[in-house]
């Protein structure tokens, strides 16, 4: 045996007990006579001591030692006269009679420690030591303890875990494809896959009736915190149940996972329409923890001669509560936050309600104290408060007024991790125009079923069509989306119709959904949740990275096995594949 106990088992009960331990040095301490090490493995850390009755050859041994050797040493708990209270084995210590070294190490790139002083591309090229650090493994047992609940839950309600192919046929619509070329087909090839959706539509068809797996999928676009090219989804599809059928399971599911793993009891989750998100928060992804909402102030504004004003399609502004204080200097700091590229906005308006009353407003040219407090009372602005307003086209001011109402959040300290609120986002847009192609593309996947009683729109105007389908957002997160999916095989060759699909291409490219539609397939319907968002969101992370073991960085590259990379040409040749560049 390497080890009778691990390193965070060992207390006073054990005292006078020879025992075995096995593990990484953390650190080695000499103090005169004695020598102290701190023996790390995934449970805890134990001290060694080596004193001066220790033997010639022991001592000679200690010498050699240094940060992340693995050693295996024998020797007999003692009481420590200085504890540590600050670990659970912080009363004890061993007394070291007999130390094997199984492994030396060189001097680590960084610090082993929860505080490292290694920076991001280091502990990525080093990923197996930074593993090693308490903060990142934890994060990896907190995701193993969650997929555990997730399979339970899923199981006790009768679901199927099933693994669908990895290797399938590329579908051009959606994100891009990662694709792998056919050594036994040349010059054809398989994609990744982006969701098992085709996959598990059809296992409701083969009367699964309740499918799920923990599956890893795949999308080739640009990177970000809550972004990787290979993620993990819990991907579930039902038969024979409508939209509320899932919310109800999914939501408890959520629920049980908050009890289980945080202990934290959450409220139910109201429903939203996409409509009201957008109006209300400018974000179909809304951060529900604070108020601050959105206001439509287009009415009372307009007819004072501002232009800007005047000629916008949409003026809306939030109400900051008790920023009334805010100086000159903040708020041309927000102006130009909100001129960044990444917000789009050409420009604020503020309204100070200043604690005497008084309004003073940026356009006090145009609007004088009784226009002002119009916009005060369509805020719903108390003394001390402060208006900011954005305006211009609609869909674009209402985004941008968003990311300034979650802005202001920060300021306030009103996003608190510790605070979990979650809702239902529902009656999405089933379709969304593309000016550039002026065309329709599906807004979430061309399977998603409309609301029946907007079936007749389709003819008519397509635009208005809302989707059957649902997000589930808590804290302004997307945590996961589905939908009731078409069943009927002429509703779903209308909504390829839609998409600008040619028949031929509908049938090379979902040929076998169609056709196993014709063979009795049920209603039906499901979701998916991003795992890595919720592991990141349990875990108060900002990134999905540290809950991945192995995760890629910005650029989508492996640093640590320095992928991807040219292949020899030999297996080039294999797949007849030849390489020519274009210049970017």
């Amino acid at each position: 045996m390497y080890r009778t106990h691990t390193c965070g088992e060992l207390r006073l009960e054990h005292q006078g007990q020879e025992i075995t331990l096995a593990g990484w040095i953390q650190r080695k301490r000499e103090l005169g006579g004695m020598t102290f090490v701190d023996l790390r493995d995934r449970f805890g850390i134990t001290q060694l001591v080596f004193d001066e009755n220790s033997s010639t050859d022991l001592k000679e041994n200690v010498k050699k030692l240094g940060r992340e050797f693995v050693i295996q040493v024998v020797g007999t708990v003692r009481e420590r006269s200085s504890k540590n209270k600050n670990i659970a084995t912080g009363e004890i210590e061993i007394e070291v009679s007999k130390l094997s070294i199984l492994s030396a190490s060189a001097v680590p790139p960084f610090t082993i420690e929860d505080e490292s002083d290694g920076g991001d591309d280091i502990r990525m090229k080093y990923r197996y030591l930074d593993l090693r650090r308490n903060p990142v493994r934890e994060n990896l047992v907190l995701r193993s303890k969650m997929a555990h609940e997730i399979r339970s839950y899923l199981i006790e309600r009768e679901f199927i875990e099933t693994e669908t192919p990895v290797l399938m046929k590329s579908t051009p619509e959606g994100a891009r494809d990662f694709v792998v070329p056919s050594r036994m087909n040349p010059g054809e090839f398989y994609a990744l896959p982006q969701s098992p959706q085709i996959f598990k539509q059809l296992l409701m068809v083969a009367g699964f009736d309740r499918y799920f797996q923990i599956v890893k999928c795949f999308r080739d676009e640009d990177l970000r915190a809550d972004r990787q090219p290979e993620f993990t989804q819990i991907d579930c599809e039902m038969s024979f149940v409508e939209q509320e059928d899932v919310l109800n399971l999914f939501e408890g599911m959520t629920k049980h996972l908050f009890k289980t793993t945080k202990q934290v009891d959450i409220d139910n989750f109201i429903r939203m329409p996409y409509a009201e998100a957008m109006a209300n928060y400018g974000s179909d992804k809304p951060d529900i923890r604070f108020e601050m909402m959105i206001k439509d102030i287009s009415a009372v504004v307009k007819g004072q001669d501002f232009k800007v004003f005047d000629e916008a399609e949409y003026i809306g502004a939030i109400c900051a509560k008790g920023c009334s204080e805010y100086t000159r200097k903040q708020l041309d700091a927000l102006t130009n936050w909100v001129k960044r590229p990444q917000i789009g906005a050409k420009g604020m308006v503020y309204l100070k309600y200043n604690t005497d009353g008084s309004l003073k407003s940026s356009v006090d040219k145009f609007y004088n104290e009784a226009e002002l407090s119009k916009w005060a009372s369509a805020c719903q602005a108390e003394a001390g408060d402060l208006i900011l307003v954005l305006s211009g086209d609609k869909d674009k001011t209402l985004k941008a007024l968003g990311e300034l109402r979650l802005e202001m959040a920060n300021q306030l300290g009103l996003r608190d991790k510790n605070t979990y609120k979650a809702l239902w986002v529902v009656d999405f847009p089933l379709l969304e125009w593309d000016e550039e192609t002026k065309r329709y593309y599906a807004m979430h996947h061309p399977f998603t079923a409309p609301k029946p009683e907007d079936i007749p729109l389709l003819e008519t105007n397509p635009g208005n069509v809302r989707a059957n389908a649902y997000d589930l957002v808590i804290n302004g997160v997307e945590i996961g989306g589905g939908s009731v999916r078409i069943f009927n095989p002429e509703l779903q060759s209308k909504m390829f119709d839609l998409l600008g699909f040619t028949k031929e291409s509908a049938e090379a490219q979902f040929g076998f959904l169609m056709s196993a539609f014709k063979y009795g397939a049920p209603p039906h319907a499901g979701i998916a949740f991003g795992f890595d968002r919720l592991v990141s969101m349990f875990a108060g992370l900002d990134s999905i990275r540290d809950t991945i073991a192995f995760p890629k960085n910005n650029s989508g590259r492996d640093v640590m096995n320095d992928a991807p990379s040219p292949i020899a040409d030999a297996q080039l040749d294999e797949l007849q594949i030849r390489i020519d560049l274009k210049e970017k």
